[in-house]
């Protein structure tokens, strides 16, 4: 049996990386990933790197002069083919990076417990098991797939990553969810020009965002063309004689029968555990993840979780920084944990960018502070003008007695860089008069700080 110092199951943001530390050091690594077409994690290959490429690439198509939806398909099949390109590269770079350090090997197969120090490798024709005096989790989120009268049997249904690997643009595609997934897609596909429908079974989209920059982004969605059916259940799925899927949902207690060429569902991720066979080392898990503390680790001695599998915020950023905790806990002066971990902001990459950090005004309240807000639109700003998209609004929450920054929410072009100048002033505890006086460049998104901060 082979023996490693640390066995990391997942080659996402925070296994890959403390690989590589680990292996660094002189430590013993084995890192075990099922999937070939997943070297770099969720972000890299399905996640936050190939949708960004269709993001931008999508923006695009508004100078391109594109007159009919023929020649759309002809450019929306080049970009598919960039955005392979892009994502095969690095997925072999990051392959490369750990695969030339000495002490790290590396196994294409599935990882799951034989006991609480033993790994067994299934490679599906064979199998061997590895021991490890510590052993680190890191195998991500999937997809939810909602019991749907139908839908498993129903064609041209696709999830958030199969949906990436289209080669031909749909006319009229619907998507099932209109959380930021579905909602990053819906902005993707209609600038591509599908004709693009929400299905969404709560009252409206966007429940925990500020309700003066939800019904800004509904009525940009609306202007563009993307419908959203709020408050609607889907009851079944088929497709029709011509190929098409059905969809019989039920509106305000009406039913009624909707077609579309293509379906995203796009209902949510949920931790990837199913295989890991937690119960033979007996780790503590739920539905909502792999129970851990603030240290992450689990109640097992030497086992560690990090990333999505663990429960709690998916993004790429929060699976680096648990690296950032294991390896303070492990070889630093232990003073990082998930408690100290308290501002988080984060983007929604729908056009323009919707992006948060801290709290918003509800909340403020309802966690008892007296606060000030101020609004600021993006046709008031200069930055906005030049690049011809003054759609957007941005909002500021602050305390009145201290004048300490509580939150932001930005709904503008360039949001999703603005919004960490605002995370690092309220980590540092900056009052709202630093960035109405702080001296930025011009003409920038972020020089707009200085009106929205003049309360």
């Amino acid at each position: 049996m082979k023996k490693y110092d640390a066995i990391i199951i997942g080659f996402g943001k925070g296994g890959k990386t403390l690989a590589g530390f680990l292996g660094n050091k002189g430590y013993k690594v084995a890192l075990i990933e099922k999937s070939k077409e997943m070297y770099g994690g969720t972000c890299i290959n399905v996640g936050c790197i190939p949708t960004k490429i269709l993001v931008e690439e999508s923006q695009k198509f508004k100078y391109k002069n594109l007159l009919n939806f023929e020649s759309k398909e002809v450019e929306f099949k080049k970009v598919i083919e960039t955005k392979d390109e892009i994502i095969s590269k690095l997925r072999e770079a990051n392959y490369n990076k750990l695969n030339s350090i000495q002490n790290v090997d590396i196994f294409n197969g599935e990882g799951s417990f034989e006991t609480e120090n033993e790994i067994k490798i299934n490679y599906g024709e064979s199998s061997e098991v590895i021991f490890g005096d510590k052993i680190f989790i890191n195998t991500g989120a999937k997809t939810v797939v909602p019991d749907i009268l139908g839908l498993k049997d129903t064609r041209n249904i696709y999830d958030s990553t199969s949906i990436m690997n289209l080669k031909t643009l749909p006319k009229k595609l619907a998507i099932i969810g209109g959380g930021y997934i579905g909602l990053e897609f819906a902005s993707i596909f209609n600038n591509f020009g599908s004709e693009v429908s929400v299905i969404e079974g709560n009252k409206d989209i966007l429940l925990r965002e500020e309700p003066e920059v939800r019904e800004e982004i509904k009525g940009d969605f609306s202007k563009r063309g993307i419908n959203i059916f709020s408050g609607t259940k889907v009851i079944s799925i088929k497709n029709n004689d011509l190929d098409q899927v059905e969809i019989s949902i039920e509106v305000d207690g009406e039913l009624e029968v909707v077609i579309f060429d293509s379906v995203l569902v796009a209902v949510g991720r949920k931790p990837n555990i199913e295989n890991l066979s937690l119960e033979n080392a007996g780790i503590n898990y739920s539905d909502k993840g792999i129970e851990v503390n603030e240290f992450l680790e689990t109640n097992v001695k030497n086992i560690y979780a990090l990333g999505d599998v663990k429960g709690g915020l998916q993004f790429t950023y929060i699976s680096l920084d648990d690296f950032r905790i294991v390896t303070n806990q492990l070889f630093g002066d232990k003073t990082l944990s998930t408690k100290t971990r308290k501002v988080i902001p984060y983007s929604v990459f729908i056009s323009p960018t919707l992006s948060k950090v801290g709290l918003s005004e509800k909340e403020a309240i309802e966690n008892g502070y007296d606060v000030k807000t101020n609004i600021l639109k993006a046709t008031q700003i200069p930055r906005a003008k030049i690049l011809q998209e003054e759609r957007g609004i941005l909002k500021v929450i602050i305390e009145k007695e201290s004048d300490k920054i509580l939150g932001a929410t930005l709904y503008s072009v360039e949001s999703s860089e603005v919004i960490n100048i605002i995370a690092l002033a309220i980590k540092e505890g900056k009052k709202s008069s630093y960035l109405k006086d702080f001296i930025f460049t011009h003409p920038t998104m972020s020089e707009a700080l200085n009106d929205l901060f003049l309360l």
